[in-house]
């Protein structure tokens, strides 16, 4: 059979136009799904970081807007395979403007809890000290700062919205973290400070390490059952899965990333099977002649599926080569809002579905056409006219 490649080759470039169009149409919808495909992956099977396996985010069952009681804290800490605990409440508010640029998460933390949490986070012995020992110390991650370039000592002021104060902070520290980009931390005790006294004793979030990632799961059990009849009860996850969460409040994503996928699959195979159709269609009669020459039925199949697929891959892979510079401009862009985005590239595991899918298409949509040229007998071959 690989004799015969290179004569399904020529046959393949025999319409050039319409070879290229079709190679055209098929590279921009696998570009498109490449793309589709790898957010999803990057969404749904990328696997946590070290300090991600070892984390849990404690927060009210019912909404992430609803707070819980400070005191629960303490009641966490004494679970067993616990190693620490830290609240972890998000700020908000603005930084000079509502422009996109000046967008980034802001956090109040308790500073000591805060930094045994963090296994994987790299700063400085000294400036980790400021960060503990001043009420309005913050730290911020190293893109952040090269981003809006704050240095050390920079004073930065946030006007709040759900906490309504105004937060004046120092850079103290700039810290290197891959599960924490595009971040400030701040001492909570110096919100609560500005804070009604009915609002200082009352948390959105509580950070927990766990000593192994073998004791999340029953440690996140552990918690919520321990305040499954309290007022409110809790909803423990892993912080990988607390993150996701934030993806969801756009609705069903995965169900709209193998939505479009499917509908993109369609009309590749739609196109793809149109062409076929046309190709087989003016080539009957070389049809009769190559059973004339002696090609078996199953060779001349062979043979037409194999330019099929021949062209669905080579459009696959002009597709996937622009779907890699549209994921990295994607990733870029939106990883200030989608941190999971970050360094968004097409994966090997990605690319070879997507020429999967293209093979599939070539497959599928010629191996009718092919299948009824082939059994056409040789008389009815020859005398076509169509």
């Amino acid at each position: 059979m690989l004799r015969y490649l290179p004569l399904a080759f020529k046959n393949s470039l025999r319409n050039r136009r319409r070879t290229a169009l079709t190679i055209s149409s098929i590279a921009v919808s696998l570009c498109l799904l490449g793309v589709l495909i790898a957010i999803y992956h990057a969404l749904y099977y990328t696997e946590a970081t070290p300090g991600q396996a070892l984390r849990l985010v404690v927060r009210h069952r019912v909404s992430l807007a609803q707070a819980f009681p400070s005191a629960y804290e303490a009641k966490i800490r004494r679970i067993p395979g616990v190693k620490a605990v830290s609240v972890q409440n998000w700020f908000g508010g603005t930084y000079k403007d509502q422009q996109p640029v000046n967008f980034f998460a802001r956090f109040g933390v308790d500073p000591v809890e805060f930094l045994k949490t963090r296994v994987q986070m790299e700063l400085p012995e000294d400036q980790r000290k400021a960060f503990i020992a001043e009420r309005t110390a913050c730290i911020v991650s190293r893109d952040l700062a090269e981003r809006l370039h704050f240095h050390l000592g920079d004073r930065i002021t946030l006007d709040g919205d759900i906490y309504p104060v105004k937060l004046e902070l120092i850079v103290r520290g700039i810290f290197d973290d891959p599960d924490a980009r595009d971040s400030l931390f701040f001492n909570m005790e110096y919100l609560r400070e500005l804070l009604p006294a009915g609002r200082r004793n009352l948390d959105s979030t509580a950070v927990v390490l766990a000593e192994s990632t073998d004791e999340a799961p029953r440690i996140a059990k552990a918690i919520d059952d321990m305040f499954a009849n309290a007022n409110p009860p809790t909803k423990t996850e892993s912080e990988q899965q607390f993150a996701l969460s934030f993806v969801s409040f756009l609705g069903n994503i995965k169900l709209f990333l193998i939505s479009i996928c499917a509908a993109v699959t369609f009309t590749i195979l739609l196109v793809s099977g149109n062409t076929m159709a046309m190709s087989v269609r003016e080539r009957i009669k070389e049809v009769g002649v190559l059973k004339t020459l002696g090609f078996t039925n199953q060779l001349i199949l062979n043979i037409i599926i194999a330019e099929a697929i021949t062209i669905a891959l080579f459009g696959g892979l002009i597709g996937l080569l622009f779907a890699e510079v549209l994921t990295a401009g994607l990733g870029k862009a939106a990883e200030l809002y989608m941190p999971q985005l970050h360094g968004l590239t097409i994966q090997p595991a990605t690319a070879l579905i997507a020429l999967a899918i293209a093979a599939f298409i070539g497959f599928v949509s010629s191996f009718v056409p092919a299948w009824n040229a082939a059994r056409t007998n040789i008389l009815d071959s020859l005398r076509f006219s169509g």
